[in-house]
C-alpha cells in the first residue's frame, strides 16, 4: 500500500509537539502550590533586639515561609500598646510586671508562658570619661545621668537599687518614683529621661550624659567603649528576669497562629540559648 504523503506534515508535526509540551508544563504548573508567606508580629524589649535578630534569621533558614516582624521598645510602651489593640502573636519583656498585667487581663494564651533568660543592671561611662562617680554611692558627682523612664523596666529596676542602697526615701513602689525626685536626692543633680535602655546606652556612648544604667547585655559590642562602674547586685533590683507568651491574635489565621507557636518553641530550645549566652545573657533560669 502506498503511503500519500501529507501537504505540509513536517510543520504540523512541530506544532503539535509544541502543543503538547506547552500542556505538560501548564499541568506540572497547576498541580504545584506556591508557598505564601506568613508574617507574625513579635513584641520585644530593646535590649533583645540584637539577639533576637540573629535568631529570626537562623529560624528563617528552615522557614523561608515565615516573615518575622519585631517590634522594639521599652516593655512598658510595648504592655500598651497590646491593650490597645495593636496585633502581636509573641511578647517577650524585659520584666515581670508587665507580663502579669497581661495575663491577669486575659491577653495571653495559656500555658504559654516562659522565663527565658536573666539580665544585669549596670552602671556605665565612657572609657575616655573622667567621671568622678565609682558607683550608684557616688552617682551624686555626675553632671549628666542618663536614666530610663518609670515605665521602663530598667528605669524601675534603678530606681529600686537607688532605694535598697539608701540613696532614695522608700516612699512608696519604685515605679511611682520621677525622675525630679530622683534628681533632688542626688542634690539636684542632672538627669536626662530616656524613653528605653538603648537610648540610654546611646545618651552615655554619644557622651550626651556622663553615666547612664543599662543592662549588662547591652555591653555587647561597644567593649572598647564602655567602662562598667558597677554591675548592680540582685539585692538591690531584685530578679532581673526576662519572660515570654503567646498573645491573643484575633486577626491571625490558622497559618500564622501555627507559625507563632513553633517560632516560640524555637525561642525556648538549646539553639536559641546558646545564641542569648552569646550576648551575655544568663541562660540559668529557675
Amino acid at each position: 500500500m502506498q503511503v500519500q504523503k501529507v501537504k505540509g506534515g513536517r510543520k504540523w508535526v512541530w506544532i503539535l509537539a509544541a502543543a503538547f509540551l506547552f500542556s505538560q508544563a501548564g499541568c506540572a504548573g497547576g498541580n504545584s502550590k506556591k508557598t505564601e508567606e506568613t508574617e507574625i508580629q513579635v513584641f520585644i524589649a530593646a535590649s533583645l533586639h540584637t539577639s533576637m535578630t540573629e535568631l529570626s534569621e537562623m529560624y528563617k533558614k528552615e522557614h523561608p515561609e515565615v516573615k518575622i516582624t519585631f517590634n522594639a521598645d521599652s516593655s512598658g510602651t510595648l504592655l500598651a500598646q497590646i491593650e490597645e489593640g495593636y496585633a502581636c502573636d509573641i511578647f517577650f519583656s524585659a520584666a515581670q510586671r508587665q507580663m502579669d498585667k497581661l495575663e491577669k487581663d486575659g491577653f495571653l494564651k495559656t500555658g504559654t508562658r516562659a522565663d527565658v533568660v536573666n539580665n544585669q543592671v549596670v552602671l556605665v561611662t565612657r572609657k575616655d570619661s573622667t567621671t568622678s562617680v565609682k558607683g550608684l554611692e557616688t552617682l551624686k558627682y555626675a553632671e549628666s545621668i542618663a536614666l530610663a523612664g518609670r515605665s521602663v523596666p530598667v528605669g524601675r529596676y534603678t530606681r529600686q537599687a537607688l532605694i535598697s542602697s539608701g540613696i532614695l526615701a522608700k516612699t512608696g513602689e519604685a515605679a511611682d518614683i520621677t525622675t525630679r525626685e530622683i534628681s533632688e536626692a542626688l542634690g539636684n543633680a542632672q538627669i536626662s529621661e530616656q524613653d528605653n535602655v538603648s537610648k540610654v546606652l546611646t545618651a552615655v556612648l554619644e557622651g550626651s550624659c556622663e553615666v547612664g544604667t543599662t543592662y549588662y547585655s547591652d555591653i555587647y559590642g561597644y567593649e572598647d567603649e564602655l567602662n562598667i562602674l558597677e554591675t548592680v547586685s540582685y539585692d538591690l533590683t531584685g530578679d532581673v528576669t526576662y519572660p515570654v507568651a503567646r498573645v491573643r491574635n484575633e486577626e491571625a489565621d490558622k497559618a500564622q497562629n501555627d507559625a507563632a507557636d513553633d517560632f516560640l518553641e524555637f525561642i525556648l530550645s538549646k539553639e536559641a540559648k546558646e545564641v542569648f549566652e552569646s550576648y551575655y545573657f544568663d541562660t540559668d533560669v529557675e
